[in-house]
């Protein structure tokens, strides 16, 4: 009685070994498939995030007239933000204008960044 126990306890100890070994087999085939089939579809951009925008003369002032994407709007107006510390101090969400944002802002003393987009899109075409 003594050998059939030990007899079943090496089959079950084998078997545990047998299906991890089967199943990091597994997972290393789809993760070759996964990386494969990445490469081949290349990530394209928003068409509309591309287009020049030509902003008026309110937000020309701060970052430039020439025509340039929404995405780079965005970019030079946080540069303007950053280099004249208009940033809240207490609260980081919020935009402080100073005379020339004030325009651009509608007259408002403080803006939410996430009002930006918004802002933007009143004042570039």
């Amino acid at each position: 009685m003594a050998k059939k126990v030990k007899k079943a306890a090496k089959k079950a100890a084998k078997k545990p070994a047998k299906k991890a070994a089967k199943k990091s087999a597994k997972k290393a085939a789809k993760k070759v498939v996964k990386k494969a089939a990445k490469k081949k579809s290349a990530r394209k951009p928003n068409a509309a995030f591309m287009v020049a925008l030509t902003p008026n003369a309110a937000l020309g002032a701060v970052i430039g007239s020439k025509p340039v994407p929404r995405t780079e709007i965005i970019k030079k107006l946080w540069a303007y933000i950053k280099k004249n510390g208009l940033q809240d101090s207490k609260n980081k969400r919020m935009i402080n204008a100073d005379e020339k944002l004030k325009v651009v802002f509608g007259g408002k003393n403080q803006v939410s960044m996430f009002d930006l987009a918004k802002l933007i899109g009143k004042n570039a075409k």
